[in-house]
């Protein structure tokens, strides 16, 4: 009889094993916490998008290798929107409807990131950090967007009148027809007024067909002394290339959408000199706590800590604490109210904080200057 037992419990054990995993509590097995983003991967801003998801994927990898956010490690599901507005509102429906992300974030672009609009108010899910200043993520507070950076015009407001408290008045302005270039104007002339100044040239250019020519013509002919350009990556160093053969030395200031590596290398020879406004803190000041744990982690992984990637780590870092707050079973819904009763929270060095009526973030702007080295200067 003995023997008879041992050697059915023996056949037996296998069944048992796999009967026994089956049955196992489903709690037993966490799934990672899916965090949806669409964006430029291709098209005139893929450099500065590669660099902010690289700084975003910097804290992510760091939060899962420590354990991720009550045991579930953060995966990005990215996918490449080629800086089309169009296709950005249907890579957002997709993440979410398909792919069942928790929230989105770093969506790129102000017509772009408006596109996923809609998608946020059908699904009640949050959008944390879109690429963009546009006050229309500002004002009215939208329940679902959560912003890091400052308004594109509080960006053009500080370029025009810092230029202006230093003598140069001869400020010309060109800008996108778009939603994005609006915005842009609208606090450049909230400039102009403050100071009492008239832009010598207001000249604008297609988003999907650049043409520069009249423009350039047009500035030369006002004697700029500073052309602020409301545009992104390739068209403004193009702008810059063609402004400089029509022998024009004006400085060129342009927005912190443009304050990545990727941007320098497209300016190339025309670098030097060339202001750009900043919503970050500078990512070279290792007094900040924020700053330090982020190059600690992007030198470990071979990188140069940017303005972009500090945007991108920023993000992440904000997104890493919502989902903590959201509690074990994260859900959509408690991923927003995490975010809309985050108060003072410590980034390391400078707090981020929102409320019923404030999803601003941070409320930053300081100039740069690119130096003979390649470096933002501040």
């Amino acid at each position: 009889m003995r023997d008879y037992l041992c050697r059915l419990r023996r056949q037996l054990a296998p069944a048992t094993l796999a009967l026994s995993l089956l049955c196992a509590p489903a709690a037993a097995v966490r799934a990672d916490i899916l965090i949806g983003q669409t964006a430029g991967f291709s098209g005139d801003v893929a450099g500065t998008v590669r660099e902010i998801t690289d700084g975003a994927l910097l804290c992510f990898n760091d939060v899962n290798a420590r354990g991720g956010v009550n045991g579930q490690k953060i995966v990005l599901e990215s996918m490449d929107d080629k800086f089309d507005p169009k296709l950005a509102g249907e890579n957002a429906r997709k993440l979410v409807e398909e792919k069942n992300v928790v929230a989105l974030m770093l969506s790129r672009g102000t017509p772009h990131s408006e596109a996923v609009l809609p998608v946020l108010e059908k699904h009640h899910l949050a959008l944390v950090a879109p690429s963009t200043g546009a006050m229309v993520f500002h004002k009215p507070v939208k329940k679902y967007v959560f912003n890091i950076r400052a308004p594109y015009a509080s960006e053009t407001d500080y370029i025009v009148q810092w230029f202006s408290k230093v003598g140069l008045n001869r400020i010309a302005v060109l800008y996108r027809n778009d939603s994005f270039g609006e915005d842009g104007l609208a606090g450049a002339n909230k400039g102009f007024e403050k100071r009492g100044i008239t832009p010598v040239a207001l000249e604008r250019f297609d988003r999907t067909q650049p043409n520069f020519d009249a423009a350039i013509a047009a500035i030369v002919k006002a004697k700029a002394d500073t052309v602020l350009v409301v545009g992104s990556g390739k068209p403004v160093a193009t702008f810059l290339e063609g402004l400089r053969k029509a022998g024009s030395q004006a400085t060129l200031a342009t927005m912190s959408n443009n304050a990545s590596s990727d941007f320098l290398k497209l300016l190339d020879k025309n670098a030097r000199g060339v202001a750009i406004s900043q919503t970050l803190p500078d990512p070279s000041d290792t007094r900040l706590g924020l700053v330090k744990e982020a190059q600690a982690l992007a030198k470990t992984a071979g990188k140069e800590m940017s303005p972009a990637m500090l945007e991108g780590y920023v993000a992440a870092k904000v997104m890493s604490e919502a989902l903590r707050r959201a509690g074990t079973k994260v859900t959509r819904e408690s991923v927003v109210e995490a975010l809309a009763s985050m108060k003072s929270y410590d980034l390391g060095g400078i707090k981020i904080s929102y409320g019923p009526d404030d999803h601003g973030g941070l409320d930053l702007v300081e100039m740069s200057v690119i130096g003979a080295g390649g470096k933002f200067a501040r």
